[in-house]
């Protein structure tokens, strides 16, 4: 009676605690089933993007008339003409910058040049996450050997203080210029000109021609970094004066050097690199190609883009594109989905009118495409162009880049670009003159599906979080299982069945074999990082091939891996259940993708899209507890994750996707080359391939080579 009276009494847990234990002990089904559900939602994404709006209204962008005209053209084609004559005359690089500078004093703005070296290539773990200019590559005596040489022009604003300036950049090689490169020059000018002549102006205005015989970013990070981190250098370090070379031009005419010091305007509210590029005769107008990601998935404030494409459309009639991978718009496999999703939206939308999923076919191919391209370059981690570099100080900046429908020697077509080109921009500035503040009022976390539609961070974090579900419960139920199991086999030990179950269970207390596990993760972890930071040695080795580079760094970490296995024991010796291995595994990444998510979702999201299912689904091979069919399936799909979750296989993958060209066969020293240009941009990627994704494949692998006994199935028969 007593006993009965307390059942009575007891409370009953928690709806929250019975919906755990429910999940937990259907944990494969609520696996399969939010797995399907993330890929699901992560096909709906282009169905879901909204249409872009400006929530800023200080921009009201197109409210005034522009005051770029034929006369501000013309000038432009008398400044391209006499660039072509500097880039012809023999001094090069320090002809084209001087004719700049005379072109910018004659206007009344002030000018200055920046001259600077490469950076150097060298992997350091401790100067992973520095600015690429650091580096100056110099001779050991202490010279350079070659040099760029960027010219600055700074208007200041008649009604501003000084405190806010606009940047625009036009790049240019001064090596080997290119006659759209000249047109670029040319379309800069003209514009700096106009508004070195605008009354309306508030902010300052700074014009950099930025030569990109180093590359487009490194000119542009170079003069940042001078800009935000001014150099003092004392007498004693004179002679490295040209390392930071902000203030030294020499004429090859005469002997004299030219000093103009480094000049700044205000803090940056935004900046525009705009250049011109190859023709494309087969277009049908004059197309604007918009580049926004930045390091690390880093991307501007979205009304900066919109203020772009709005004037580019309904102002000037460009065609504004974005970057897509060419692969998916002719995919049969992506069309099938786009008719199933849009037969599926018409019947939701007769159910609810609300429900707007019916996408047109058309349009969610194209959008599936920019999608896909938008996350991987911002998963990649790397700057799409010089408009990353502004990114690294916070400010706001995107990359245009015009490519016309006519030939460069037809006057009266490149004048009317120039007209439009030259509007757009002066339009842009207008707008970013217009703020009262910084960018602030609209979206940093984003990916693009069309230049006009996006899908905001509340969106694309579903099927993320719908990946992530199941990884708590499936720990959960790993856990529970173990300590059932323990259970099971102390009550047939005290039933005289020792000798049979010795072998599984050795000592009693669940806490040591948790321990047990932490210490096999733990291992792996400290692998993971001695195998990241291998290239730093491997890059001493000189004249390496990639390949050469890559089969030392292969056998390198084996070694190492055989190493720490001799010197902290084998995870098989240890006595370590798989299932306490597999719920070590779960944890460990369920930390790895949340950390990555807050750097780089993109990365963590696709990343998700690999591991979530190798981690759920991974089980010894040597298990027999299911019929034939169950286990030809789990052992088939086993398998194809961990191949596909190899590294190697991931680059093979990604190659393909974007390339649009399957080639089985790869080279072992893409792979180096790969790694090689993460860890040259500091891409945190590098970092979750080889501390979040290698791991957790090595502990799969670890769980499928599992020396799973035939007493454990045994045991729950009996």
């Amino acid at each position: 009676m007593k006993s009965l009276a307390k059942q009575e009494t007891q409370p009953k847990p928690r709806l929250i605690v019975r919906l755990g234990a429910f999940l937990a002990s259907h944990h494969i089904l609520f696996s399969v089933i939010c797995c399907f559900a993330g890929i699901i939602a992560l096909l709906l994404l282009p169905s879901l993007a909204k249409n872009t709006y400006l929530s800023e209204n200080a921009l009201i962008p197109g409210s005034a008339n522009p005051l770029f005209s034929t006369e501000d053209a013309i000038e432009a084609n008398r400044f391209m003409k006499g660039i072509e004559a500097a880039a012809r005359d023999s001094r090069g690089v320090i002809g084209m910058a001087n004719f700049i500078a005379q072109q910018i004093e004659a206007l009344g703005a002030e000018v200055c040049y920046h001259k600077f070296l490469p950076h150097s290539k060298n992997f350091h773990p401790l100067k992973f996450f520095t600015s690429m200019t650091n580096d100056i590559a110099i001779q050991p005596n202490g010279t350079t050997t070659n040099f760029g040489m960027n010219t600055v022009g700074i208007v200041r604003a008649p009604r501003g203080d000084g405190k806010e300036a606009i940047v625009l950049v036009t790049p240019y090689n001064s090596q080997r210029v290119q006659s759209n490169e000249l047109l670029s020059l040319a379309l800069g000018f003209s514009v700096f000109s106009l508004l070195s002549r605008a009354a309306w102006l508030s902010k300052d205005v700074v014009w950099l021609s930025a030569d990109s015989q180093f590359g487009e970013y490194a000119a542009v990070s170079a003069w940042l970094n001078q800009y935000h981190n001014p150099v003092f250098l004392s007498h004693s370090v004179g002679l490295h004066t040209k390392m930071y070379g902000a203030n030294h031009l020499y004429d090859a005419n005469s002997e004299k050097t030219e000093v103009t010091a480094f000049k700044r305007a205000g803090t940056m509210a935004a900046a525009l690199i705009f250049k011109v590029g190859e023709t494309r005769r087969f277009s049908d107008r004059d197309s604007v190609m918009i580049y926004a990601e930045a390091s690390n998935g880093q991307m501007p404030n979205l009304d900066l883009l919109n203020v772009v494409h709005y004037l580019a459309v309904h102002r000037q009639g460009f065609r504004v594109n974005i970057a897509a991978f060419s692969s998916l718009l002719s995919s049969a496999w992506l069309r099938v989905i786009a008719e199933i999703l849009h037969t599926l939206g018409s019947v939701l939308r007769k159910i609810n009118p609300d429900w707007k999923l019916d996408i047109a076919v058309p349009d969610y191919v194209e959008g599936t495409a920019n999608l896909a391209n938008s996350m991987y370059n911002q998963a990649l981690g790397v700057p799409t162009g010089s408009h990353g570099a502004f990114r690294d100080y916070q400010v706001d900046a995107v990359s245009l880049e015009f490519s016309p429908t006519f030939h460069v020697k037809n006057e009266n077509a490149k004048s009317l670009f120039l007209l439009r080109g030259g509007r757009l921009i002066e339009g842009v500035a207008r707008s970013v003159n217009n703020l009262l503040e910084k960018f602030h009022q609209s979206f940093f976390l984003y990916f693009l599906t069309a230049p006009s539609k996006f899908i905001s961070v509340g969106v694309y974090m579903i099927p993320f979080a719908l990946l992530l579900a199941p990884l708590p419960i499936v720990a959960a139920a790993l856990a529970d299982g173990s300590r059932s199991m323990e259970k099971t086999v102390d009550k047939l030990t005290d039933d005289s069945k020792a000798d049979d179950f010795a072998d599984i269970l050795q000592s009693k207390g669940g806490s040591w074999k948790w321990l047990r596990a932490a210490k096999v993760l733990l291992v792996i972890q400290l692998w993971a990082v001695l195998v990241s930071l291998l290239p730093y040695y491997i890059t001493q080795i000189p004249d390496a091939t990639p390949m050469q580079s890559a089969l030392i760094w292969a056998v390198l970490s084996i070694v190492v891996l055989i190493s720490l296995s001799v010197l902290f024991g084998s995870p098989y010796s240890a006595g370590v259940e798989w299932k306490l291995l597999k719920a070590t595994m779960i944890t460990s990444i369920s930390i790895g993708l949340g950390l990555m998510s807050i750097i780089n979702f993109a990365t963590a999201q696709l990343g998700a899209l690999i591991v979530i299912p190798m981690c759920l689904f991974s089980r010894p091979l040597k298990a027999s507890e299911m019929n034939f069919l169950p286990r030809a399936v789990l052992l088939a799909s086993n398998i194809a994750f961990a191949v596909l979750g190899f590294p190697p296989a991931a680059l093979l993958i990604m190659k393909g996707v974007s390339k649009g060209s399957w080639s089985w066969t790869i080279d072992i020293g893409d792979f180096w080359v790969w790694m090689e240009f993460l860890w040259e941009w500091s891409s945190a990627t590098y970092l979750y391939l080889f501390l979040v994704h290698l791991p957790c494949w090595l502990l799969c692998i670890l769980v499928l080579l599992h020396p799973c006994r035939q007493s454990e199935s045994k045991m729950k028969q009996e």
